[in-house]
């Protein structure tokens, strides 16, 4: 390349089409991925969600279990 006249070659031409198809390449494969890591994103938060609420459920199990045998030690 010349920089006085920027005047670019077929080479120069070509090496900025190669560049450009690569970074075309590229973000193809970051938006797969992104779209990949959202999904697994999703998935866990519902997971989440789900393993608090099971958590929750066996908390107040246990509470009602206590306090059942809590009552029946102060029945004796």
């Amino acid at each position: 390349m010349d920089s006085d006249k920027d005047v670019y070659t077929e080479d120069d031409l070509r090496q900025l089409e190669q560049r450009i198809d690569e970074l075309i390449e590229t973000v193809g494969l970051l938006k797969n991925e992104n779209s990949s890591l959202r999904q697994q994103k999703d998935k866990l938060v519902t997971e989440r969600s789900q393993l608090i609420e099971k958590t929750e459920t066996a908390r107040s199990r246990v509470e009602a279990m206590i306090s059942r045998l809590r009552s029946l030690e102060l029945g004796s």
